[in-house]
């Protein structure tokens, strides 16, 4: 057995025999060594004694000072915008602006031009411009003065600190539009909840109106429109003409595009280039209720079960009533029950009648064209309420107005010079559709 070999066999022994002495004497080795490390560790130099150097820097302040001087100079604006109200003073109006200006408000009062172009139009959106102070600046409002333009007053503070007015004219600037909706109860909701304005839904009624029913839609029925909004400074001032519609009616679906030929009048026609223009609107009234259709009723007045051979539109006094078809007045005036009654011939034995009226605005032997008013509802001969009781003839003899609408299509036909632009349009008028249509759908799965 080799030296190394004798001294393990010792250590294991001694292990075996004196555990606790082994364990102590290993265990005061170590403290030994980590004593040592620490000396070691501990013999750097002291840090109170290392060498010290003291730099000194000018620094250059901020401009602070400069800026919050720059930033008292500066004067703001402050803009807002109210619907003038008739009950409104100078003074309320200005207040509800945001505006504290006697000044002001004494220049509303007595200045000629603006006085009755802000006090004396409720309704009207007056837009200010302020300062700090809540002293008027500038003051400005739009009305429409025609199809294509508007008009604008402005008041301005001047240097002197005095007000002046004028007012100016421009052109209305035409935009697209999109909406679409579903009908879960009427028309008239849906319309609403899509936030479509009126005048939309008139013009959507009477392009469709020769193929649907609008007062008994289904629920489930859609639509999806492209309109134009003319605007006056980047604002809606009112809306324009239904450019392309799309009405999805018990599973049918039903399209329409407005469409101007060279040298011609524009009209509608569906995506195939056929003309929807009708002779005859179905409705002397635009969109509204119908209270007793052309069929048996029990007369309310002779209490006697009488064929109504017209319908009766039920609508507030005032209603304008239009005229279907164009024509010439044959009659204006009082008739018995019917009591203020309007008859229009529109020529081929072809003749309507418009009764109850409240007003007549047409004179015997006036012409007048399709859709334009000639009176209003009204309760005058024997009527219960107010209403609209309106009749078609052909030949002497009652018909469906509905029915003589829906057969009685204008004859207008696209020319070949003008299809290739047509085609442009309904590709065009398609995926703008398509786009309102599917928002409705995403709107609706929600």
């Amino acid at each position: 057995m080799t030296a190394g070999e004798r001294l393990i066999a010792r250590a294991g022994h001694a292990l075996e025999h004196h555990p606790r002495q082994v364990t102590a004497l290993v265990a005061a080795l170590l403290l030994t060594a980590g004593g040592g490390a620490f000396a070691v560790a501990s013999l750097g130099p002291d840090p109170s004694l290392l060498p010290v150097r003291e730099i000194l820097e000018t620094v250059q302040p901020l401009p602070l000072e400069q800026q919050a001087e720059a930033l008292d100079a500066h004067r703001f604006s402050l803009y807002t915008n109210e619907a003038v109200r008739s009950s409104d003073t100078a003074e309320s109006l200005l207040a509800r602006l945001g505006v504290n200006d006697a000044v002001a408000a004494a220049f509303l009062r007595q200045d000629p031009i603006a006085r009755p172009q802000v006090l004396g139009a409720p309704g009207r959106l007056v837009a200010v411009e302020a300062d700090d102070g809540r002293n008027l600046l500038r003051l400005s409002v739009r009305w429409a003065a025609d199809e294509t333009s508007f008009k604008r007053l402005v008041v301005e503070r001047q240097p002197s600190g005095s007000f002046a007015s004028r007012i100016e004219t421009a052109p209305l600037v035409a935009s697209l539009r999109v909406g679409s909706g579903s009908i879960r109860n009427t028309l008239f909701q849906a319309v609403d909840e899509a936030g479509i304005p009126d005048a939309v839904t008139t013009q959507l009624v009477d392009m469709f109106s020769g193929d649907v029913d609008f007062h008994r839609l289904r629920a489930g029925d859609r639509f999806a429109v492209v309109y134009e909004t003319l605007e006056a400074d980047g604002e809606p001032m009112r809306t324009g003409r239904v450019v392309s519609a799309q009405f999805v009616n018990a599973g049918r679906q039903l399209e329409a595009l407005w469409f101007q030929q060279p040298g011609q009048r524009g009209g509608y026609f569906d995506f195939h280039g056929r003309s929807l223009e009708r002779t005859f609107l179905a409705s002397p009234m635009e969109v509204t209720r119908i209270t007793s259709g052309f069929s048996m009723r029990f007369h309310p007045i002779q209490h006697t079960w009488r064929a109504h051979t017209g319908v009766d539109y039920g609508a507030p006094t005032g209603a304008p009533v239009r005229t279907i078809g164009d024509g010439q007045v044959q009659f204006a005036g009082v008739q018995n029950g019917y009591g203020n009654v309007i008859e229009v011939d529109h020529g081929k034995g072809n003749t309507t009648l418009y009764a109850h009226l409240s007003r007549i605005d047409v004179q015997r032997g006036q012409t007048v064209q399709r859709g334009q008013r000639i009176g209003a509802v009204g309760s005058t001969g024997w009527a219960t309420g107010p209403h609209l009781h309106f009749e078609f003839k052909e030949n002497g003899q009652q018909r469906d107005p509905l029915e003589v609408a829906r057969r009685n299509v204008a004859p207008v036909e696209l020319t070949a010079q003008a299809r290739p632009q047509f085609e442009r349009v309904a590709n065009s008028m398609r995926t703008q559709l398509a786009v309102a249509a599917s928002a409705n759908m995403v709107a609706s799965a929600r």
